[in-house]
């Protein structure tokens, strides 16, 4: 017998992922932020969470909890909008669940299960924060963290990540692939594969670091090639967007989305972390590397592109916007999916032309506060001339 409660929580679901998304009044010119998120754990099918039988669960207690909704990878296929989602249970492991939409910012909704991968990986304890690649030899890639403990450390949060590589061509079916190697760094988190060849290979944007937590020596955003995705191994890492200091990636940084290609450049949005006295602080920006050479940063507009706002600052680990997924559409629509404090995941719109526009004629930061004065000044003077001469 079903339990009423389960009609009950199903009616508000099903008015929650019918509920209409809106533009806030917020206005920068080079994007659209919205409303409500677009996936929450409220999202998450009531028959993932709970045992719906009045017999086997007379108090309808949710047995086996949601706590957040995260970090999703997306893709576009047949006119509707793919997220793999970073599913946290109640027990901090996490697991990948495809949402889909027709219109890309709002009416998201589960299937029914969540995706299931081959287990040959027995040391790995949790996976998250995948990227999807539509790759041009076919295949529909995904890299994630792969994270398991590390064996030569008592220490209980001691772990060891690594890009571990799925791959699908229907986001139903999934081959798992050996992991990345990268000969020079110790860990691996934060790997987006190219979505083609470079020199007749299969291009990698990775992060090196020395530990779980600390970059160490890694100074930034690296780029490698590999010859094979079903042995893959990266001899040599080429630095791209690097970590600065007293900037918004000092801490460390990382690649996001799969990079958007525009005929000025590829463009990244990625993420940047600093120090502060509540702890990390993670903002997302843009640079852009050539179209005949990735590794090559060509753009870098100055500072943050988006931040945590209003209620996007508080949740699970405040004070962070993350992303790893964007979506273009025929009409050169661009959706820049993100998470906002490790809880939920919103939506930023834009276009292929303002996207461009941004990367390529927003001022670099020159720096100091001194040179950042005079650069704003620039831009004061500029403005006030043509207001004299039209006023």
């Amino acid at each position: 017998m079903i339990h009423e409660k389960y009609y009950e929580l199903l009616k508000e679901q099903e008015e929650l992922i019918a509920r209409k998304n809106e533009k806030t009044g917020f206005y920068n010119g080079i994007y659209d932020r919205y409303k409500y998120p677009v996936v929450t754990r409220e999202h998450a099918p009531i028959i993932w969470r709970y045992d719906i039988n009045k017999e086997t669960n007379p108090y309808f207690m949710e047995r086996l909890g949601v706590n957040a909704t995260l970090n999703a990878g997306a893709i576009y296929l047949n006119g509707k909008y793919y997220l793999a989602v970073r599913v946290e249970g109640n027990d901090r492991k996490s697991f990948l669940g495809i949402a889909e939409s027709a219109s890309g910012i709002d009416g998201f909704r589960f299937w029914d299960y969540p995706v299931q991968l081959p287990d040959t990986a027995p040391d790995e304890v949790n996976m998250y924060d995948v990227r999807l690649t539509q790759h041009e030899d076919g295949w529909i890639y995904g890299v994630f963290c792969s994270e398991k403990k590390d064996p030569d450390n008592p220490d209980l949060s001691a772990a060891i990540a690594e890009a571990g590589i799925i791959r699908t061509k229907d986001l139903k079916t999934w081959e798992r692939l050996p992991n990345l190697k990268t000969l020079r760094s110790p860990q691996q988190r934060n790997v987006v594969l190219h979505p083609e060849f470079v020199n007749g290979k299969y291009a990698f944007y990775t992060r090196p670091m020395d530990d779980f937590i600390e970059t160490g020596s890694g100074s930034g955003i690296g780029f490698g090639l590999c010859d094979d995705i079903t042995n893959p191994v990266i001899d040599e890492e080429k630095m791209t967007s690097l970590r600065k200091y007293h900037t918004i990636t000092e801490a460390k940084n990382g690649a996001g989305c799969v990079p958007i290609k525009t005929e000025k450049g590829w463009i990244h949005i990625a993420h940047g972390v600093r120090n502060t006295a509540a702890g990390l602080r993670y903002v997302i920006y843009v640079f852009a590397t050539a179209l005949d050479d990735p590794s090559k940063v060509i753009a870098e507009p100055s500072g943050v592109f988006i931040v945590p706002r209003e209620g996007e600052r508080v949740g699970d680990v405040s004070n962070v916007v993350f992303t790893n997924g964007a979506i273009v559409n025929e009409k050169n629509e661009v959706f820049i999916y993100y998470a906002s404090s490790d809880t939920r995941m919103h939506v930023a719109t834009t276009t292929i032309d303002k996207l461009v526009d941004y990367t390529f004629n927003t001022p670099s930061d020159p720096g100091r506060s001194v040179l950042c004065v005079q650069q704003r000044c620039e831009l004061i003077s500029k403005n006030l001339e043509l207001l004299k001469n039209e006023g």
